[in-house]
Formats: structure tokens, sequence, C-alpha cells
């Protein structure tokens, strides 16, 4: 079984493409479901922000979970494979295994070292694991990929400057609406003062739309949602005020910026609505949108009208800075690389336990055989329980004890890249079933795991 990843990023593909093919709430549960019952694949789980929609998956046979995965994600997309295929990654093994560490830790994000990213493979993973698609291995893995990323986070700057899609866009946004405004400490108090700010969606990205605007020190806040306890929440802890969605468009005849982010199928903001909206305004009151949704939910005809400006994920793509110095990227960088080559290690001892598990119940089986045939023989002569049981044990500590050197070193072995040749050699040299290695490594991969995705950690 390997690691398999197959994925389009911001780095791999247009904004467009990204919008067609997130998934979120059902759908995702959808997607998982489909994934986990190809027939190459044994486990999964998906990670699917507006910057990335990522399959990972433990894998019997490569061609056929990639051709696999590909072909579901084109359903899912609504993108012909043809299309679709130029902007999809492939990472195998290995790389999977180091793409998923640069991932969680926040280097192959839009913005380097943006926190969000450890949330959504922690949401990630849980979700796999509520619909029963993460197995021992991709557990395992997840529990470093949050290793790493928390590593990544409290030993090195990387994200000093709590950067995220949020930030950088209010920094654009802010250069919009306040042009003659004395240059201030990004995201820092005052940068959005006097300003009120309109946040359209509750969910995570709103939360944190809604705690960067009120550390800018907005005038005020107005969170709108097609539910209303979400939003009540996220207000109430800022003092800011509640508008249903009905009530959107007289609620931005009042904002100066709009942050939306919901997970609305269809656009949300319309290019009428704005219009309408726009006549009963000061012409000279610029109107700024920050559209944060996959798919957008500000309709692109909006930029086109006076006064207006729309700051997308394609806007974003194109001026996201990431702040963070070389020395922090190397340092993070480092803790990959550690991390990962504790992973592999452990992971190749792990393949030559079955093997040791295997000659120890084999000689296991020898001994009680031979001792059944002993006490059989010395009970006709007269010879105590209690004999027999010393000899009993003598043997099973001579078993023991020959056996302990080979099978402990065998293990240090296994940890070096050429691991698995001594264990092939051990099945060589005791004449062990192959079946009986199978069947024991079967069984520990089946054992359930209870612990949490952070146990231990």
């Amino acid at each position: 079984m390997s690691v398999l990843v197959v994925g389009l990023s911001h780095k791999s593909a247009p904004v467009t493409a990204l919008e067609r093919a997130s998934v979120s709430g059902d759908t995702l549960g959808k997607l998982l479901h489909d994934v986990a019952h190809l027939p190459d694949i044994a486990e999964t789980f998906v990670i699917s922000t507006c910057n990335r929609v990522e399959v990972y998956a433990e894998v019997d046979r490569f061609h056929g979970a990639v051709a696999g995965v590909c072909e579901l994600l084109s359903r899912y997309s609504g993108i012909p494979a043809a299309e679709l295929t130029s902007s999809l990654y492939v990472h195998y093994e290995e790389r999977a295994v180091q793409h998923l560490l640069a991932v969680s830790s926040g280097l192959d994000s839009m913005v380097v070292g943006e926190d969000q990213i450890l949330g959504q493979v922690r949401t990630a993973l849980k979700l796999a694991g509520d619909r029963g698609t993460l197995g021992r291995s991709l557990r395992d893995l997840g529990r470093l990929a949050l290793r790493v990323g928390k590593r990544a986070r409290s030993e090195t700057g990387i994200d000093h400057l709590g950067l995220s899609l949020v930030s950088v866009g209010i920094d654009l946004a802010v250069s919009d609406l306040s042009p003659d405004q004395q240059p201030r400490e990004e995201n820092g108090p005052g940068r959005l003062s006097g300003l009120h700010v309109l946040i359209v969606g509750a969910g995570a990205m709103s939360g944190l739309a809604v705690a960067t605007a009120a550390r800018a020190e907005a005038a005020a806040i107005t969170v709108v949602n097609r539910t209303r306890a979400p939003a009540e929440r996220l207000a109430a802890g800022v003092g800011g005020t509640v508008a249903d969605l009905a009530d959107l468009p007289s609620v931005l005849a009042s904002a100066d910026l709009v942050i939306s982010c919901t997970g609305a199928a269809n656009l949300v903001i319309a290019e009428s609505m704005v219009r309408e909206v726009l006549s009963g305004r000061d012409p000279a009151a610029p109107l700024v949108f920050l559209d944060l949704a996959m798919p957008r939910d500000v309709d692109p005809a909006v930029a086109g009208l006076p006064g207006v400006t729309v700051i997308s994920m394609d806007t974003l793509q194109g001026t996201a800075k990431d702040g963070v110095g070389a020395d922090d990227l190397a340092k993070v960088r480092a803790i990959i690389e550690e991390e990962f080559a504790a992973y592999g290690s452990a992971a190749r001892v792990a393949l030559v336990t079955p093997t040791v598990v295997a000659l120890r119940a084999k000689a296991a089986t020898v001994v009680e055989g031979e001792l059944a045939r002993l006490a059989g023989r010395l009970s006709e002569e007269g010879v105590s329980g209690h004999a027999l049981d010393e000899m009993a044990q003598t043997v099973r500590r001579v078993v023991d004890k020959l056996l302990h050197a080979p099978t402990v070193r065998v293990k240090e072995l296994a940890s070096s890249p050429d691991g698995e040749e001594y264990a092939a050699a051990l099945r060589v040299l005791f004449d062990l079933d192959p079946r009986t290695v199978d069947a024991v490594a079967r069984a520990e991969i089946e054992t359930p795991n209870i612990t949490s995705l952070e146990g231990g950690q």
C-alpha cells in the first residue's frame, strides 16, 4: 500500500477551475464515499479549500487509483477530463507525504505561512474519520501533518504576521478606500478606522474576517447570513450587528467594504443589486467587495460599475506576498525534513514487523509441538509435572534468547532505506510462509485505532 495525492491548487489551476472543482457539505461527503469505494483505494481524505482540492488516498495500484480519482474529480467538478488533466498534479509515496507536510506547514499556501490551512487539514481528517474513510495509515500521516504544522508555527516565525487571504485582501481594500491614509502596520489597529465592514456568510472564513475587521478597528461590523443564529454568534463577539440575507441590498447601501465568503453554489451579490444600491449612495463614496468564496459570490460584472472595486481570488493570486524571511522558510523546511525522515524510518520498521511476528509465531509453534512430544515420552518414565514445567520454561527461554538478537537487529536495519531487504532475508532463512506474513500485516491494518488524531503529540 502506498500514499497517493491527486489535486489542483492555486499553483496549478486558474481560479475558474478551482471554483468549479471546490466541494463542500454533502457534496464533499459524497466524494469521500465514492473515492473510498474505488477498487484500488483502501482509505482516503479530501482537503477542499478556496485554494486547493486534493484527494489523499492509500492505494494498492497507482495507475488504477489515479484514473479513478481523476474520473471522480471530473464528474464532481463538471470539467471534462481532458481539460481538467492540465490543472492536476499527482504525487506518490514519499513525494505525496512531503507535499502534505508542505501544505500543513503553510509553505504551499497562496499566502505563505497563513494559519488557516492547519485547521482545514484537521477538519478534512475529522470528516474522513466521521465518514469511515480514514484508516490507520492516513490517520498516522494526518497526525504527522498536524504535528509538523504546529511545529512550523511554534518554532519559527512563519506566521508572525498572522497573514491570511482575509488579511491580504483587506490591505488591498484599504488602498482603494483610503488612498491618502498614512501607511500603517499590515492589519494593525486603525487600518479600517471609520469604515463600515459588511461580512456575508457565517462560516470559518467569515469568522476570521470578523476578527480581522475588529482588530483593524472598523467603525461598524455587520454580519449577514441565510440563517440568523450563526451570524449572531459572530457578531456578538465584536459588538457587531446582524441582518437577514433578504435585507442585503439595504445593508449594502451603508457599507464601505463587503467581505463575502459563503458556501453558496450560485452568485449571492448580483450586478443588478449593486447597481440599484449605487443609485442611492454618494457617488464619491467608494465601495469595495472582497470576494473570498469558491465558487465566487460576487458577479464579476460588478467590477464594471462606477466607484466599485472587486478584489477576487484572481486578484489575490497575483498580489499575495508572503512576508516571511528566508531564515524562517529554511527552518520550516528543516522541520519537514526531520519529521519526514523519522516518519520514513518508522514506516520501514513497520514493514518488517509482520515478518518478526510471523517468525516468533513459527518458533512458538515449533517449541510447543516439541514440548508436547517430550512431555508424552517423559511422563511415561515418571517425570513429575514440576520438572516438565522447568524444562519447558528453559526451552522457551533458549529460543527467545536465540531469536532476540536477530529480531532486534533486523528492526534496526529496517530503518535504513534498504530495510526491506533484511526482512526478505529473514523470511528466506527461516522459511516463513508469505501468506502468514500477509495475514499478520492485514490484522495490524484492520486493528481499530481509537486514539484521537492528535493523540501522543
